[in-house]
């Protein structure tokens, strides 16, 4: 009769231990974290511990226990198994699903970021660093491999010119060298052989093209000036006269746009054009698909001079005596601006 007591009692004590455990269980992998409707974000970093992340998720309210989802994630293995990334997760979901997802990167998201015309490949590497989080120093190591633009024979110093700027989606840390080949590819694509014939046509080289249509890009505001300014310095290159190309000299002296001055003018560099005949070394800054056009198709004019006015529009001129009746127009309208007038 004890002994039945007894083993009446153990069974209890099992039943109710078992359900303990599937209670526990069922906490620690299936019960649903819920919070608002909207979706939550997190991101995943290189070299970021499965500890560090389980607090975070608990942080930003995605999970409703740290605990709890670390206990899941070591019973499952998957503490060294996350994918980095940017995830978007729903309410209700439970702590054995966030695990699938971040071990297979199922919930990842991209980011918008777009790269404008007329900026240099160091610029890029800030902006993609602070949007996806890339390693721009591992970016600018890439950007020095000619090899990845693949078209042309071609004596670039570097990618400087080749990453064509757009608007790209990109996830969390993307590896930098694919982001590169990204860039490359779409330029590659758009530099189809109708305008390789034009640049065969033109006698010049991939490379000083390019050149070429960065210059446009770092003088042009409109885009109907791009094939006249194109035309003024191929003129120039014809006459043997310097370029003197004012976004040159600032490639060489700043890594940011500012107004050069007259000792810039003169700064020691193979960059400068005030110093320097013919085009420089390679591109400074990556152009636009416009420019790239009107470097290949300049305007055919006798113009060899131009300035710029207050608007981003330029005054051009046939010679010397005409350009500074234009300067002096411009410098005129300059002072009754600063004055209200």
């Amino acid at each position: 009769m004890n002994g039945s007591i007894v083993n009446n009692k153990l069974f209890l004590l099992f039943v109710v231990v078992f359900l303990c455990v599937v209670i526990l269980f069922s906490i620690v992998f299936f019960f649903p974290n819920s919070f608002t409707p909207s979706p939550k974000f997190i991101t995943v970093s290189k070299g970021q511990s499965f500890s560090s992340l389980a607090d975070s998720l608990e942080k930003r309210e995605i999970i409703l226990n740290a605990f709890t989802f670390k206990i899941a994630g070591r019973l499952l293995g998957y503490t060294q198994k996350m994918r980095i990334g940017k995830y978007s997760f729903v309410s209700g979901i439970s702590n054995l699903d966030l695990l699938n997802d971040l071990e297979g990167g199922l919930s990842t998201v991209s980011t918008s970021v777009t790269l404008r015309e007329g900026v240099r490949a160091q610029i890029f590497a800030r902006i993609l660093k602070r949007h996806i989080g890339i390693d721009s120093i591992r970016f600018m190591k890439f950007f020095a491999d000619t090899s990845l633009i693949g078209i042309y024979p071609n004596n670039s110093p570097s990618l400087e010119g080749y990453l064509m700027p757009n608007t790209y989606n990109f996830f969390w840390q993307d590896d930098e060298r694919e982001i590169i080949q990204r860039m490359i590819t779409e330029f590659r694509e758009f530099f189809v052989d109708t305008l390789q014939q034009r640049m065969k046509q033109l006698g010049y080289s991939l490379n000083d093209v390019m050149t070429m249509a960065s210059i446009v890009e770092g003088e042009a505001v409109y885009d109907d000036e791009r094939a006249i300014i194109a035309g003024v310095y191929y003129n120039r290159l014809k006459k043997r006269m310097r370029l003197q190309a004012d976004p040159t000299v600032l490639y060489a002296v700043s890594a940011v746009p500012r107004r050069l001055t007259r000792t810039d003018l003169k700064f020691e560099s193979e960059y400068n054009t005030y110093l320097n005949y013919g085009l420089p070394p390679g591109p400074i800054n990556n152009p636009g698909k416009q420019s790239i056009i009107a470097a290949l198709y300049p305007a055919k004019h006798n113009f060899i001079y131009f300035v710029a006015d207050n608007n981003g529009r330029h005054r051009f001129a046939k010679n010397y005596e005409e350009h500074q009746r234009n300067v002096r127009l411009y410098r005129k309208a300059r002072a009754l601006a600063k004055n209200g007038v």
